[in-house]
């Protein structure tokens, strides 16, 4: 949409839509289109120009800039989630250059630990998780290629109009794209109660969540509110929430997504046929050996849905009705099982010749080709998408109303114009989805990333409620800079780094976080940026800056979720199984396997969010276990005595030159007077273990768990 056609619409809708919505509702600032005003003269960028323009208003000015090594370590964890070696604290001191900084900027975003960082915040908002969630909580095996799929996404600086279009709608826009298909992943982190009984309530259930979530992700608005009647104050309109949710009404789960290279299939499929042929005689008699098992415990398991969902099984796929065929899809996973689990049932002389078959079986192991990589993904079920009804009270079996896919209304009060792509089993409804969200013209969506890109590097956003930008959500206190950043945000293709390094390279960003007192009676909150907010590491950066000051950090990216150890590993049993390989235990916190029923200890304490449901903003409490884990864990005393044998590397070291080692491997830099005495007294009176004890002492600090 053209800005001049935008324009035309802000006029003409009122009129159309006056009637549905009152005045002050049709004047909600998120919605109004975006313009790019001029900034304020007197300052370096733009940025500043309209920050100090609020400041000097309250006849308030910045604090003054931080010092190097201060600024290092607030850059680096910024944009890697880990702190500066001290070999990276010597280059920048050493670099008098006027762009030292900025070049400490662009290796920084260069670097791959950028990708890790920045997919962090986007998991939180994507629910990512590596198991299903409720009673069972069972593994999904696959999913981790998502999570990798955002690293690479952010490391190759993927636009970010790109980037929702493929999480939303790749398998249609970019067919053959293994990437672009994995990125559906996003609409397949909905906690599954893959056992449920009742598959028309899951199903409902599975909707609700992707529609809440795609529209507080993308939208930055609660239309959840909407589900059961016209949201409360924002102009939702209960048919809206159903006019989203048609856009996924022909989803299904598909977790065997080949992602492989098309020569790579073709030879898998080859060497396939030919292990086929070879063992066709004895899979036949094994199949026969287990046909009566299979049948008694199909039938088990049938029994249990109601009649309706048992007579979808006894038609045909031609006579099925699209949500007929969508409720065989759903129930099928809990009646069909593998020949391992069938195996179990045999007894007697069949038990003994199918274990014979098996052995034989395994002779013609070598000619069988190793698996092709899979992904967990969302696609459509077929080319004629079930109806949608709007439902009262949101219950799934209270339909009203049918309603066809769209925007929100008092956006696009139109039905969406729906093109189904050429040759594939889709209807093309998720990428007419995708493309109105990732619109230029569309006044949500860069505002809403532009804020939550802020929100990482100045602790609070300029909508502080970073997943609410409705009427009852916060107002941004800098309205004027959030659409100056969106617009560029878009000018510039859509580039997270470009704005990463715009805002990182502010003087709001580069001031110290020196407290004033009589600005705070000003601005007790530091709305106005009149200092640097002090943030404490999430529990993710805790784990990775011991890993790396103790020199233990595996750097290896990707591939399925790691358990290391944790202190509840033996109750967790088989929800829980350590890792073998020593070195994978110490890989980035990113990589530890994500189950929803038993959060990571450390990460739990230190505020990781439930993924059940998306997080835009992670609390930041101050709790009891946090310090408790700090100080007993095993794992952290670990990092302690890593550290110290570290710092001993280089023999012939006085105590003075191990602690001076240990300061500067911990916080960046050398030990104040005051601390090089108290920590020399200390190694006089500890001993033996002073070192080490030293070390764990560092590790717990406030400086150490705290950007300034």
């Amino acid at each position: 949409m053209t800005r001049r056609r935008l324009i035309l619409v802000a006029l003409v809708l009122p009129l159309l839509l006056g009637a549905q919505f009152k005045s002050f509702q049709l004047r909600w600032w998120a919605i109004q289109p975006v313009v790019k005003k001029v900034p304020p003269p007197g300052a370096a960028n733009a940025i500043d120009a309209f920050v100090q323009a609020k400041l000097a208003a309250q006849g308030l000015t910045y604090r003054a800039p931080a010092d190097r090594w201060t600024l290092l370590r607030r850059v680096t964890v910024d944009l890697t989630g880990l702190p500066p070696t001290p070999e990276e604290v010597a280059a920048f001191e050493a670099d008098t250059s006027p762009d030292a900084y900025e070049k400490v900027v662009d290796r920084l975003l260069a670097s791959p630990r950028y990708g890790e960082r920045a997919a962090r915040y986007w998991l939180d908002v994507a629910r990512y998780a590596d198991s299903e969630g409720f009673k069972a909580d069972e593994t999904r095996p696959n999913i981790w290629r998502y999570r990798d799929y955002v690293i690479q996404a952010f490391n190759e600086d993927k636009p970010y109009d790109r980037f929702i279009k493929e999480q939303l709608a790749g398998d249609e826009l970019y067919p053959g794209d293994a990437n672009a298909l994995i990125a559906t992943g996003f609409n397949r982190h909905f906690p599954d109660e893959s056992n449920a009984a009742n598959i028309l309530n899951r199903r409902q259930e599975l909707l609700n969540d992707v529609t809440d979530t795609v529209s507080s992700a993308f939208l930055g608005v609660t239309v959840a509110c909407a589900r059961c009647h016209d949201h409360k104050f924002d102009p939702i309109l209960h048919k809206d929430y159903y006019r989203l949710q048609a856009f996924f009404a022909n989803t299904r789960i598909h977790d065997e997504a080949i992602v492989a290279a098309p020569d790579v299939v073709a030879k898998h499929d080859q060497e396939m046929a030919a292990w086929e042929e070879q063992t066709k005689e004895i899979r036949a008699e094994m199949s026969t050996l287990l046909d009566q098992a299979r049948a008694n415990e199909t039938k088990d398991r049938m029994s249990r849905f109601p009649a309706d969902v048992q007579a979808v099984f006894q038609l045909s796929e031609a006579q099925r009705t699209p949500l007929q065929q969508q409720v065989y899809r759903k129930a099928l996973a809990q009646v069909e099982f593998t020949d391992f689990t069938i195996s179990a049932k045999l007894k007697g002389a069949a038990k003994d010749r199918y274990q014979e078959l098996t052995r034989q079986l395994r002779n013609f192991d070598s000619l069988k080709p190793a698996a092709l990589p899979v992904a967990q993904t969302m696609v459509d079920e077929s080319t004629t998408a079930p109806p949608t009804y709007i439902l009262r009270g949101g219950a799934y079996d209270a339909p009203m109303d049918e309603v066809t896919p769209g925007f929100l209304s008092i956006l696009d009060p139109k039905p969406a114009v729906i093109t189904p792509p050429a040759g594939l089993r889709s209807t093309g409804r998720r990428s007419a989805l995708a493309n109105w969200i990732a619109s230029p013209a569309n006044p949500l969506t860069a505002r809403v990333m532009v804020n939550r890109i802020w929100q990482t590097h100045f602790g609070r956003g300029i909508v502080a409620s970073s997943a609410d930008f409705g009427t009852m959500g916060d107002r941004p206190t800098h309205p004027e800079l959030l659409d100056y950043l969106a617009a560029t945000f878009v000018e510039q293709g859509w580039s997270m780094k470009k704005l990463h390094k715009q805002l990182v390279m502010t003087a709001a960003y580069r001031q110290s976080g020196e407290f004033d007192a009589s600005a705070a009676a000003k601005d007790p909150d530091n709305k106005l940026l009149w200092r640097f907010r002090r943030r404490r590491l999430e529990g993710e950066a805790v784990r990775d800056a011991g890993l790396l000051v103790s020199g233990l950090l595996n750097p290896k990216m990707g591939g399925p979720g790691v358990f290391p150890a944790r202190p509840d590993s033996a109750a967790l049993k088989g929800a829980w199984p350590i890792t073998t390989i020593k070195q994978d235990l110490n890989r980035r916190s990113v990589y530890i396997f994500v189950r929803r029923n038993a959060r990571y200890p450390l990460f739990e304490s230190f505020d990781m969010p439930d993924t059940h449901e998306t997080c835009s903003r992670r609390q930041q409490t101050v709790n009891v276990t946090q310090s408790l884990a700090l100080l007993n864990d095993a794992m952290v005393l670990e990092w302690a005595k890593a550290m110290a044998a570290r710092v001993l590397n280089d023999s012939g070291m006085s105590s003075t030159d191990q602690i001076t080692r240990a300061f500067r491997l911990a916080y960046g830099r050398a030990p104040r007077r005051e601390e090089l005495a108290s920590s020399e007294k200390f190694f006089q009176r500890q001993g033996a273990d002073a070192l080490t004890d030293l070390c764990h002492v560092l590790i717990n600090s406030n400086e150490f768990l705290y950007v300034d």
